[in-house]
């Protein structure tokens, strides 16, 4: 089959909690030749809840498809190149909808929602111990507000349209891939009904060893399997596009955003990581082809799985929920800032943060704490504290955090990272890449071609038994330039930046354990 200049192409859906993309790459360069992006839309109906609208999620990935075929056209490129598609998403966040209709049940309960806190306490209770680890041994992951399962019994518990849809088998539950896979491929009319590892892994509903739902898992939650979409790789083709202007392209790889980056990051050996700033912060260690259970509060998951027959890679997570959000929060709450990007210049024109410490706890703490009461705070303010101060307080946080995340890794692997990789949209931010470097002593590298979460799952669905068109040797040995950031503190600077560092986690473990220490 012949192909236009570029050869054949791959599109990639980037479907995540801020934006929804649709991007397309020359698979035989990894170039991106072109995309579209819009932003996506967050309900709050109370505090510390956080909803989409699925509707507007499918919408968004149908208009950001057309449009970049459209400037496919343009650009004289024939769209018919286009050989697959791939799906990376938001992991976590929960949609139930009817299989009959194709209605959502309710808004989807975005990953970083809080409003589970008593579910969670209520599900501790009934664990021996009252351990919120208990099940780590089998799927990887503490109790938390953060995972799909107790969304989905919060659900069940609070929305009769929902238990109701469950008695009369008509609901169906999944992960943002498994509803854009049902509806791209047909929805009602014949869609497949399916998620893959690296989604499935952060359900807690996963046994990490079977790769399957877990019939004790799903019996302690009492959710019904027959509402559960079939596990598959992560790398195989799943359907074909129902509709519009990719109509019968495969979709043959989904991801979970972060498993996306990894991949896109060429994270490949064990003992290579990677770090995406983006909505939240996720920091993910590839362990191999052995899950590793962290002591340190971090989440064993599935790092990816590339096809059917190929060995599952997994992984050790550091989660932080609150990163880009915080910005997005001075702009739109604070009004600081005008736009997120001025946060750099508006935080370079102060040379500290001269003892302002501001920890973004909206939706509790995430790694390695997993305390859901825990608030956000803004201290150390002086009459002397501009808006500038609190811009690199915010900053400085992100860094804080990331390398308490790599303390944990190290803890656990033995391991010290001798450079951090990362992606996602705040690292357009010069100023949070060399404090990042001062703040954890190391080289951070910037790939030039941002886009690594959308290139991970182009990459698989590029490789996928069947579509064949990704050379990935050619793309690891490809001329990918990288920006990178050195520490440039002295002696000193490393010995205050350590005391900075601990001043930042003094500040948030008084209120997380101020109950046990009794503190007033």
């Amino acid at each position: 089959m012949s192909f236009g200049r570029y050869g054949p192409l791959v599109g990639a859906i980037d479907q995540g909690t801020s934006s929804t993309r649709f991007l397309v790459f020359a698979s035989e360069t990894a170039e991106l030749l072109t995309y579209y992006q819009t932003e996506s839309q967050q309900i709050y109906p109370k505090e510390g809840w956080v909803e989409q609208n699925p509707k507007d999620i499918l919408a968004a990935v149908e208009l950001c498809i057309e449009t970049a075929v459209q400037n496919l056209k343009d650009l004289d490129i024939d769209p018919a190149d286009i050989k697959a598609i791939g799906i990376s998403n938001q992991r976590e966040t929960t949609i139930l909808w009817d299989k009959f209709t194709g209605e959502p049940l309710h808004n989807a309960i975005v990953w970083l929602d809080g409003r589970t806190t008593t579910t969670v306490e209520n599900l501790i209770a009934r664990t021996p111990g009252q351990n919120k680890e208990y099940f780590k041994p089998r799927c990887g992951l503490p109790l938390s507000t953060y995972f799909s399962a107790v969304k989905i019994r919060w659900l069940l518990d609070n929305i009769p349209e929902v238990s109701e849809a469950v008695s009369d088998n008509r609901c169906l539950f999944g992960t943002v891939d498994s509803w854009l896979l049902w509806n791209l491929t047909g929805g009602v009319k014949g869609g497949v009904h399916l998620t893959d590892v690296t989604n499935a892994s952060r359900t807690m509903l996963m046994n990490l060893d079977s790769q399957q739902w877990d019939v004790n898992l799903c019996r302690f939650f009492d959710i019904s399997m027959s509402i559960l979409p079939t596990i598959c790789s992560s790398s195989e083709i799943y359907g074909h596009i129902s509709r519009g202007s990719l109509k019968g392209v495969p979709i043959s790889s989904c991801l979970g955003d972060q498993s996306a980056a990894l991949v896109g990051q060429m994270c490949f050996k064990m003992g290579q990581a990677k770090n995406t700033y983006g909505t939240g912060c996720f920091l993910l260690y590839n362990t191999g082809i052995e899950p590793v259970f962290s002591e340190h509060g971090l989440l064993t998951t599935v790092a990816y799985k590339l096809g059917k027959d190929k060995p599952t890679y997994f992984a050790l997570e550091g989660s932080v929920a609150i990163c880009g959000a915080s910005i997005q929060w001075l702009r739109d709450k604070l009004g600081i800032i005008k736009e997120a990007a001025e946060i750099e210049s508006l935080a370079s024109s102060v040379e500290s943060s001269h003892g302002t410490y501001f920890v973004p706890a909206f939706s509790g703490l995430y790694a390695p704490y997993w305390e859901p009461h825990a608030r956000g705070l803004i201290i150390g303010l002086t009459q002397f504290t501009s808006k500038a101060h609190i811009a690199r307080s915010a900053l400085e946080a992100v860094c804080y955090q990331t390398r308490e995340i790599l303390e944990a890794m190290f803890k656990d692997s033995g391991i010290s990272l001798k450079n951090l990789q990362v992606d996602g949209g705040m690292t357009d931010n010069d100023l949070l890449m060399q404090l990042q470097a001062d703040l954890l002593g190391i080289t951070v590298v910037r790939p030039s071609m941002p886009e690594t979460t959308a290139l991970g799952a182009a990459i698989a669905a590029g490789m996928a038994d069947g579509i064949n068109v990704w050379n990935l040797e050619a793309t690891e040995n490809s001329n990918l330039t990288t920006d990178k950031f050195t520490p440039q503190i002295s002696e000193n600077g490393r010995h205050y930046a350590d005391v900075t560092v601990l001043c930042f986690y003094l500040i948030i473990i008084a209120p997380v354990y101020r109950e046990e220490c009794s503190l007033p």
